[in-house]
């Protein structure tokens, strides 16, 4: 579905990721997991086109595509949720949503599938989005990347500072869009415990390179302290 090979990243002078093939299945989840600072969003930012300087081949569907420009990629079959969400606060919640459909390859409208899963922003369409709480927000930003009808979607830490109860729902989310919709993700995250349940495979980095990867049920306790533990 994915394919990286040979990918280098760099932010200035500094090497940010180093030599990094990896293949990310059709249809599954694959987490990306690491301690901060290892390379992991800046994975994400390369896939998107985002980076100032990144080399290797970038392939969607055997398609070569990290010669393209970022709308591009977005048009490709490639969403972004990004960590920190990036909402425009002044906007309703329908115009972010909708800004998502006209940056990807889908009708210019909201999917229903998106107002189906986030109930509370069917009821708040109207509301601007900077109101909206940050486990609302993340909610939002899912939606907005539903609604590039993405063949893959790339998220970055998307549990990240938001309350247990809205936790629990965007899970629920993320593993129906996979499980009952066939929608290839990559996960960027440090809870491991959600990883082993949504995702089917791993990969851990380290100073920028993958060190350890394979099937979730690879990821053991032995491999997570080697790896992630102060």
């Amino acid at each position: 579905m994915l394919k990286l090979s040979n990918i280098n990243g760099f932010y200035g002078r500094s090497h940010a990721l180093q030599d990094v093939d990896l293949t990310i299945p059709a249809g599954k989840v694959t987490a990306i997991l690491g301690r901060n600072g290892m390379g992991k969003t800046t994975l994400l930012r390369t896939l998107m086109g985002s980076m100032v300087r990144s080399t290797g081949a970038i392939e969607l569907e055997g398609v070569r595509i990290d010669g393209l420009p970022t709308h591009l990629r977005a048009r490709s079959g490639i969403a972004y949720v990004p960590q920190g969400r990036e909402i425009i606060a002044d906007f309703s919640v329908r115009q972010n949503i909708l800004m998502g459909a006209f940056a990807g390859r889908g009708p210019r409208a909201i999917p229903p599938l998106a107002l189906e899963l986030f109930p509370y922003l069917a009821a708040n369409l109207h509301r601007p989005g900077g109101v909206l709480s940050g486990g609302q927000q993340q909610q939002l930003a899912l939606a907005r990347a539903l609604a590039a009808h993405p063949k893959v979607m790339l998220l970055d830490e998307p549990n990240e500072g938001i309350q247990p109860s809205v936790v629990e729902e965007i899970e629920s989310a993320i593993t129906r869009l996979n499980r009952e919709f066939g929608m290839t993700m990559v996960l960027v995250e440090q809870n491991i415990d959600f990883a082993r349940r949504v995702a089917s495979h791993f990969a851990m980095f380290e100073k920028g390179s993958i060190v350890e990867s394979g099937p979730i049920d690879r990821l053991t306790n032995e491999v997570v302290d080697r790896h992630m533990t102060f």
